[in-house]
């Protein structure tokens, strides 16, 4: 049998190429899919805490007005 990639002749049960390492069957399994990307993504992450932060600075500066 030869390597479907690089042509070198190799044994007739061989599960790979020796010399290139490419498999000579198809994969029984396929890898799971990467998740798609959430509701929290970067963008929507960075102006959540940006507007913590706001809110946070501006309870601070109601209280100190009010001593």
């Amino acid at each position: 049998m030869q390597c479907r990639s690089c042509g070198t002749e190799i044994a007739e049960k061989a599960l790979i190429c020796y010399r290139c390492g490419t498999a000579t069957t198809e994969a029984k399994y396929q890898p799971a899919p990467l998740p798609r990307k959430g509701a929290w993504s970067s963008r929507t992450l960075i102006a959540t805490v940006l507007v913590i932060a706001v809110l946070v600075l501006l309870a601070l500066y109601v209280l100190s007005g009010m001593q």
